[in-house]
């Protein structure tokens, strides 16, 4: 029996198999990098190993480390989690060689789903209905075609090509970001099919011969071909689910299958389906599985590895529905530029349970408070899985949650995934994988613009409570007090959509007497509306006839600030970290930054400056000093969290300066390029 073990990754996935062992009473080994080192999965572990390094590449990409970190720690298995070496034959092969056990598949059958080219064709023998699919682009006639990483996934080395004039680039970039990715650059191309979901079936084998399916789970909600909301069970046919789950255990018996492995299938239109890609290990979704079954897929991981049966020898019947969504450190409206910076506040209310099959709320997570979300990995930070008698109230019961929990410091998707849970479509299992290139509205913030304001006038009254708490003099007078009341206190800030100007003005009671805002973004003092009524003031924020609403204090804190708004209440937490302020309110989330009342001067950058979004490699530069470019031409590539990054030229013009050569580091707000604008050469 296995009595230690090393878990060969990171994050929550590292925490998710921890949970489970220490429910059996094995113990548990973690292997860090540098960057990780107080990482919460570190914390958790029974003993942790050092990989020096920060990158994948320096450390948990390096078997001989991972090797002697198992040898040193004393561990008798290894857990490979998800990504990174998971789908590695050479690791499961070493792994087994050096005398330990293989929480996985065997080396063999990794090696033959691995090469996907190959899998196609053993798996067409079996009966696996097959797309289309090419290795040479010159032998590419029909679009659109889909150029896909032979050996990983998680789509990463995607890319959709719509004509013949963009293949060669896309095949290049993506082979490219498939070695940075999984250390083999192989692509291949196959037909894209438009309006399809992606469904999959999770498998099980044991080494007595057993293959069972678990059922399947839609994973249609994608972008950039990862997916972000994932569901089981698939809304489908009776009878499509039992061919769908009949062809994936037949992929199992192909190779020998044992462990846990999913079989992922594209489903037309049309209701034919194609085989995709079977995954050789643990996926992230695996927990809508779990919640639907009560299984612990972990726990099934260790049994089948210390050689036990499968406790089942059909597939388990399904109660209820469960959703999974990917919560990510990244912009969506910023075509999902990841984000890094320090996580404040991570905060989710209502959960019942993490890391193990609950009835509810669940909560997967690599990160707490405090926690530093850096360049190195991918951006995810948790996952956030809900259950329910029916897939309508598991979709609203997810959202709300989402709606209300605090993430503060590091931009996320939160509003993209609460948006796409209330969608009409959503709702209606009106799904594929083309869903979010189709429905811009779910971009949109969930905090409508109009609403800003009053956000803003909260920060401020929150501000100035506290200052008043703080005060070592005098801390009983009202919050934002003067001796001349007719003067207005004034607060600005940098907001989601610009700078903001407060000014508000309380009375010698402490009420709120009159308050006003103007926006940086237009600077139109016209857009300043007050209405200095007794019982409080008129704001910007107007109703749908565009009458300003009256607004009053009844409560301010350091913490909470509650405001009357034409007689409803309205409550908002306020948290703040140095300037930086969080306010959370019954309409949506904003990040507000206090500005000083007297800047310090700064650096003026060079006009048609194009600065680094986050910190990053330029992996390529695709212009020289001095070339005429126009509007939306790719410059150069920068490599952050495992992805590539165009920078586009944001108008016609000459490149002036290129700073920072191909292999060059930067950080956030480095100079990338300079474009003279076409006006400024004549």
């Amino acid at each position: 029996m296995i009595t230690r073990l090393l878990v060969a990754n990171r994050g929550e996935i590292a925490r998710r198999v921890f949970a489970t062992c220490r429910e059996l009473g094995v113990e548990t080994v973690a292997v860090h990098s540098d960057a990780d080192a107080d990482a919460p999965f570190v914390a958790e572990a029974d003993q942790a190993v050092r990989l020096p390094g920060n990158t994948p590449a320096e450390t948990y990409l390096r078997i001989e480390l991972i090797l002697d970190a198992a040898r040193r720690a004393g561990a008798d298995a290894v857990h490979p989690g998800y990504g990174f070496l998971a789908e590695n034959a050479e690791f499961a092969a070493a792994v087994t060689d050096a005398g330990l056990t293989w929480v996985g598949p065997p080396a063999k059958a990794i090696a033959a789903m691995g090469d996907k080219m190959a899998a196609k064709a053993l798996l067409v023998d079996a009966g696996v209905p097959m797309l289309p699919t090419w290795t040479d682009g010159d032998q590419v006639t029909d679009f659109p075609v889909l150029v896909k990483a032979s050996a990983g996934g998680g789509g990463r080395g995607m890319r959709i090509v719509r004509d013949a004039a963009g293949l060669a680039e896309a095949v290049a970039s993506a082979r490219r970001e498939a070695a940075a990715a999984f250390g083999d650059g192989t692509v291949f191309i196959e037909r894209y099919v438009e309006r399809g979901r992606h469904v999959e079936v999770q498998i099980f084998g044991d080494t007595h011969g057993s293959v069972v399916a678990l059922g399947e789970r839609d994973c249609s909600i994608q972008r950039r071909h990862q997916k972000i909301v994932e569901e089981a069970p698939a809304v489908a046919a009776p009878e499509l689910r039992a061919r769908l789950h009949e062809a994936a255990v037949a992929a199992g018996r192909a190779v020998d299958y044992a462990g846990a492995g999913t079989v992922e299938f594209l489903l037309a239109p049309t209701g034919e389906f194609f085989f995709l890609e079977m995954n050789t290990r643990l996926q992230v979704e695996h927990p809508v599985t779990e919640a639907v079954t009560g299984l612990d897929l972990v726990r099934l991981q260790l049994l089948v590895a210390e050689g036990a049966p499968l406790p089942l020898a059909a597939t388990p019947p399904v109660d209820g529905h469960a959703i999974e969504v990917r919560l990510c450190a990244e912009d969506p409206a910023q075509g999902f530029r990841p984000a890094t910076g320090v996580l404040h506040r991570f905060a989710v209310p209502g959960v019942t349970g993490e890391f193990a099959p609950t009835r509810g709320l669940r909560l997967d997570s690599g990160v707490v408070d405090g926690s530093t979300i850096g360049v190195h990995y991918d951006s995810m930070l948790a996952k956030l899985i809900t259950w329910a008698p029916t897939r309508g109230e598991a979709a609203r019961a997810l959202a709300g949650a989402l709606a209300r929990a605090e993430f503060h410091g590091v931009a996320t998707n939160r509003d993209l995934l609460v948006r796409v849970l209330r969608s009409r479509e959503f709702g209606a299992a009106e799904v594929d994988t083309g869903f979010l290139e189709r429905h811009d509205e779910v971009f949109a913030p969930l905090l409508p613009a109009e609403q800003v304001p009053l956000v803003a006038l909260a920060a401020a009254l929150a501000g100035a409570a506290d200052r008043r708490a703080t005060a070592p003099v005098l801390p009983g007078l009202p919050s934002g007090w003067r001796n001349v009341p007719a003067f207005p206190q004034v607060t600005r800030y940098a907001g989601p959509d610009g700078e903001i100007e407060v000014r508000y003005r309380l009375d010698r009671t402490g009420a709120l007497a009159e308050w006003s805002s103007t926006s940086g973004t237009t600077g139109d003092p016209a857009a300043d509306r007050t209405d200095p009524a007794p019982t409080g003031t008129a704001g910007p924020a107007g109703d749908a006839a565009g009458q300003p609403p009256t607004v009053a204090l009844v409560e301010a804190t350091p913490h909470r600030v509650v405001l009357d708004v034409d007689g409803v209440r309205r409550a908002f937490r306020v948290h703040r970290v140095g300037a930086e302020v969080f306010v959370d309110g019954p309409d949506g989330a904003a990040s507000l930054t206090e500005l000083p009342r007297f800047p310090l001067p700064t650096a003026e950058l060079a006009a048609g400056s194009l600065l680094a979004p986050l910190p990053g490699t330029v992996t390529r530069v695709h212009v020289e000093v001095g070339r005429r470019v126009i509007a939306g031409e790719l410059l150069l590539t920068l490599e952050a969290m495992k992805l590539e990054h165009p920078v586009l030229a944001p108008t016609d013009g000459v490149v002036a300066e290129l700073p920072v050569p191909a292999g060059g580091q930067v950080e956030t707000g480095a100079v990338l390029a300079v474009v003279n604008l076409e006006e400024d050469l004549r």
